[in-house]
């Protein structure tokens, strides 16, 4: 038996699981953002997995290192922005059980808020097609003649709604704020939303990497009761939650080429499977493309060979 298997599932999502943790106390490793583990309560383990989704329908093969590749990115960017917010993460190595280390992270538990925090920086996908309808993108009036893939004039944040199936649904500002309850939070989460997306487009830019639009999570961690923190979880800015393009070929007018999982999307709309469940099996070179997308995306991004994190988290 597994130690893995051996903990609590708390949850099960397309991509990750959640894991209950217990024991004692136990320290994070040098050099990582967030507080000492304490109470067993209080933390938890998320895991990558390394399986795919297009159209809402989760595919039966496997892309490797996948979940690597999103464990890896965040705990980066967890490190970079950690001035600009307070993140979930205690550590990728400790009190991580052997069979998950470089996929799974120790985690602070939080209340999460109810809704999908979305910061967009070009006219794309699901927004292209609202604004190409009405003109606007949750609700915000956007300057007209737009190109697809067009750089806005400055990034705009766009919430949705959290789908328990399906797809989740744009909002204005004004229903997100009614969601979450509290408005003044929800003017926070705004600030810092825009404030994250804007240092990640700047670095990443640097190395030859535009980002279109990205989706952040926030909670609360209620450890001080009279002054909950508000603190960014799930996984920041990886090819699964960002729409990232390569800066040599960008060309307004047009979609653009992406190292996410539009190449499986691309073969799946072309495939004739009729987007229902099950989903089709994914072919060997489509794997082997897609994998080497997200493997590229970490190595621009980060700055450093794949390899590296890989070594990092190998355990002894």
């Amino acid at each position: 038996m597994s130690a893995l298997a051996d903990l609590p599932l708390i949850t099960s999502g397309k991509v990750r699981e959640m894991y209950g943790l217990e024991g004692g106390a136990a320290g994070r490793q040098a050099g990582e953002p967030g507080p000492s583990i304490s109470q067993s309560h209080d933390r938890l383990l998320m895991v990558a997995s390394d399986r795919i989704s297009t159209y809402d329908a989760v595919h039966p093969t496997l892309i490797p290192d996948k979940g690597k590749v999103l464990t890896g990115l965040s705990v980066f960017w967890f490190a970079l922005t950690r001035e600009i917010v307070a993140n979930h993460l205690i550590s990728a190595t400790e009190g991580v059980p052997a069979e998950a280390l470089g996929r799974g992270l120790v985690v602070r538990r939080l209340e999460m808020l109810p809704v999908e925090c979305v910061v967009r920086g070009y006219i794309t996908g699901s927004g292209w097609k609202d604004y190409t309808a009405t003109g606007a993108v949750s609700g915000i009036e956007l300057p007209a003649g737009l190109r697809e893939s067009e750089q806005l004039p400055e990034p705009i944040f766009t919430p949705s709604t959290k789908a328990e199936v399906g797809h989740d649904e744009a909002i204005d500002f004004e229903r997100a704020a009614q969601l979450v309850g509290d408005r003044a939070l929800m003017d926070r989460v705004r600030e810092v939303s825009i404030e994250l997306y804007s240092f990640a487009a700047a670095h990443a830019r640097e190395r030859g990497v535009i980002l279109a639009d990205t989706k952040f999570e926030f909670g609360l961690d209620y450890e001080d009761p009279a002054h909950p923190e508000l603190v960014v979880g799930d996984e920041v800015l990886t090819p699964d939650s960002s729409r990232y393009w390569p800066v040599d070929g960008y060309e307004p007018g047009r979609g653009q080429p992406s190292f996410d999982k539009q190449y499986v999307r691309d073969w799946a709309a072309a495939s004739g499977w009729d987007k229902k469940p099950p989903a089709p099996t994914i072919p060997e070179d489509v794997v082997t493309g897609t994998r080497a997308r997200y493997v590229e995306a970490y190595e621009r991004i980060a700055g450093e060979p794949f390899q590296a994190w890989l070594d990092r988290t190998a355990g002894s």
